[in-house]
C-alpha cells in the first residue's frame, strides 16, 4: 500500500495539503497524483518492453478521465477500449486509431458500424460479431477473445477467463473461427484473453500465458497462420491493506516473456492493465458531517457514499482510511465509516480504528484511481464529485462537481404536466 508524507499532521499528496484540496474545492473528491500516475506506467511499460515489444493498453474502464488520458498518452500507452463511448473519449483525448483495441461484449451492429467508421481494430468476442462485421467490413484487421477456461480475481463478479462467464469464444472453438473469419476475408492479426481483476499472483498468469502460447502454435500449425500479436489482457492487483505486497512486474514479466518467446514467433505482447497503473495515483477526500455512538457501534457518517465509491458495498472491498487532517495522531477508536445514502450497505470502511473523529475532520480514501469516479452514480440525486490533478504542489480541477442543473439537464416533462 502506498505511503504518504504529511506536514504538521496533514496528509500531503502531489506537493499539497488534503486540506487545502478540500477548502478549495470542498468535498467528496477526487484526487490524482500526476507524478504518481506517470511512474506506474512506465514501471511496466519498461519491464515487459525491456523484454520484448509490448503494447500497454490502458484499460479505460478503470479511469476515463480526459486528463488522465492526455497524461497517458504522452507517455506512449495504448488503449484497451470497452464501448464505442470509450473509444471517442479516447480519440479527443488525442489518441489514434491504431493505438486503440475495442473488446466489447454483446456487440451490437450499430456499434461495429461505428468502429469501422473510426477505423479501430477488433476483438472479436463471438461467431455472431465475427459474421456481422463480415458483412459490413469483410477486410478488416480482428483479434479474437478466447475463453481460456482460467479464472482469477478478488471477486466473483471479476472472474472474467473460467469457462461460465459470458466472455470470449470457447478454446475449442478457436481454431475454427479463425478458418471462418480467413474464408470471410477478415485479416486476423492476433489472440486475446483476460482472466479477471485484482490478481495478485503470478501463477494464473503464467498458467494462461501456457494455454494461450497452445493455441498461437495451433492455429499456426492448422491454418497456416501466424499471428502477430499476443495480448494477455490485465487484471493486475493492487495491495489494497497495508499488509498486503504488490505485484512484482519484473517477476512477472519473465515468466510470461521467457514462455512467448521460447515457444511462439509470436512479435509483439500487448498487456491492458488499468487499476495497477491508475489505482493508487488517487485518494477520495471526504469530510465528516456526523458523529454517532450507539450501544453497538461508533459511526462516523461523511459525505461519501456508495453513490460516490462503490466498491466497498458492491464487492465487500477493502479501502484503507485516515484521518487526513490529523494524519500523525495515534489510532484511539474503532469507527464504521458510513455515507449519507439511505441504504443499510452505505458504508466505506467498517471497525477501522482511527484518532478521536469530529465533524469537519477530512477522511481519506486510499486507492480510489481505479473503479472509483468510474463507478459512481447519482442515486439520491446526488451529484458526482469533482476531480482535481495535483503535481509540483499545484492543483488543477479536471472535472466539475455536478449540481442539481446537470441531474435535470436530460429530462424532459410533457406540456400538459407543466406547472
Amino acid at each position: 500500500m502506498r505511503d504518504f508524507q504529511s506536514i504538521d499532521g496533514t496528509m500531503i499528496i502531489g506537493g499539497v495539503r488534503a486540506s487545502e484540496i478540500a477548502k478549495r474545492f470542498g468535498t467528496p473528491v477526487y484526487v490524482t497524483d500526476e507524478e504518481r500516475l506517470r511512474e506506474n506506467f512506465r514501471k511496466i511499460d519498461k519491464a515487459f518492453n525491456d523484454r520484448m515489444p509490448t503494447r500497454i493498453h490502458y484499460a479505460l474502464k478503470a479511469n476515463n478521465n480526459l486528463t488522465i488520458l492526455r497524461i497517458l498518452e504522452q507517455e506512449g500507452s495504448c488503449i484497451d477500449a470497452v464501448s464505442i463511448g470509450e473509444v471517442d473519449l479516447c480519440i479527443k483525448a488525442g489518441f489514434t486509431p491504431d493505438r486503440i483495441l475495442y473488446t466489447g461484449t454483446g456487440v451490437s451492429t450499430a456499434e461495429l458500424k461505428g468502429l469501422v467508421k473510426r477505423k479501430v481494430p477488433i476483438n472479436i468476442d463471438s461467431l455472431s460479431e465475427m459474421r456481422r462485421l463480415a458483412a459490413i467490413a469483410p477486410d478488416y484487421p480482428v483479434s479474437f477473445r478466447v475463453n481460456p477456461g482460467v479464472g482469477a480475481g478478488h471477486h466473483a463478479h471479476v472472474v472474467t477467463g473460467a469457462k461460465t462467464t459470458k466472455f470470449g469464444v470457447p478454446k475449442s472453438a478457436i481454431v475454427n473461427a479463425y478458418a471462418e473469419a480467413l474464408a470471410l476475408g477478415l485479416r486476423p492479426f492476433g489472440i486475446h484473453c483476460h482472466i479477471g481483476a485484482g490478481v495478485m499472483d503470478v501463477d494464473p498468469f503464467v498458467q494462461v500465458t501456457e494455454v494461450m502460447v497452445e493455441l498461437v502454435n495451433e492455429i499456426k500449425d492448422v491454418l497456416g497462420l501466424q499471428l502477430e500479436m499476443l495480448d494477455l489482457g490485465g487484471g493486475i492487483g493492487i495491495p489494497y491493506r497495508p499488509e498486503e505486497h504488490e505485484m512484482d512486474v519484473e517477476a512477472l514479466a519473465d515468466a510470461i516473456v521467457s514462455r512467448v518467446k521460447d515457444a511462439t514467433e509470436i512479435k509483439t505482447l500487448a498487456l491492458e492493465p488499468g487499476r495497477y497503473i491508475v489505482c493508487d495515483s488517487t485518494v477520495l477526500l471526504t469530510t465528516v458531517n456526523d458523529v454517532k455512538e450507539t450501544p453497538e457501534k461508533r459511526f462516523a457518517s461523511v459525505d461519501a457514499g456508495f453513490n460516490t465509491l462503490i466498491r466497498p458495498a458492491f464487492y465487500g472491498s477493502y479501502h484503507h482510511v485516515a484521518v487526513a487532517n490529523k494524519f500523525d495522531s495515534p489510532a484511539e477508536l474503532v469507527y464504521d465509516v458510513v455515507g449519507p445514502i439511505c441504504e443499510t450497505g452505505d458504508f466505506i470502511a467498517k471497525d477501522r480504528r482511527l484518532p478521536k473523529v469530529s465533524e469537519g475532520d477530512i477522511i481519506v480514501v486510499y486507492d480510489t484511481g481505479a473503479y472509483g469516479f468510474s463507478m459512481c452514480s447519482n442515486y439520491n440525486a446526488r451529484g458526482k464529485p469533482a476531480e482535481v490533478l495535483v503535481h509540483d504542489g499545484q492543483m488543477h480541477l479536471i472535472r466539475e462537481a455536478e449540481t442539481v442543473d446537470d441531474l435535470v439537464a436530460h429530462q424532459r416533462i410533457p406540456s400538459r404536466l407543466m406547472i
